[in-house]
């Protein structure tokens, strides 16, 4: 599979992609990542969060990162809306990262597939072989 620039997206890269992109999903809301509207009146915005200096030179860097893969598609507002939910989005992974995990820290979900089985009656006898 090739994307626009010609780069060729191996299914690596793509499960990687897809990988990131549902983790990250779910910690912004769709109201932050998809405003009703595109320009906000100025009042009822939310003030920016209030950021570490590590904190912002992510955010900043995830920003750049972006710019520099994607930045001939965006507009300058689409790059100002940009710029602000990756703002956003540095205390939902600043809070995930505070997580303490050892690497003996069993997993909060079993996945335990369910397969049924015929279960033989108890009550019939095994068949008999006439010859």
């Amino acid at each position: 599979m090739s994307n626009e620039s010609g780069k060729v997206l191996t299914r690596r890269e793509f499960a990687q992609r897809a990988a990131l992109l549902s983790a990250t999903a779910s910690l912004a809301t769709a109201e932050k990542v998809f405003p009703a509207s595109t320009s906000p009146e100025p009042d009822l915005q939310e003030p920016a969060p209030q950021l570490t200096e590590t904190g912002k030179a992510e955010a900043d860097s995830r920003y750049q990162q972006i710019i520099a893969l994607y930045g001939s598609r965006f507009d300058n507002a689409q790059k100002a809306d940009l710029k602000r939910m990756c703002a956003e989005l540095q205390p939902s992974l600043d809070r995930v990262r505070g997580y303490a995990l050892q690497n003996g820290d069993a997993p909060a979900l079993y996945l335990k597939p369910i397969v049924e089985r015929d279960k033989k009656s108890q009550n019939t006898a095994p068949a008999t072989r006439k010859s």
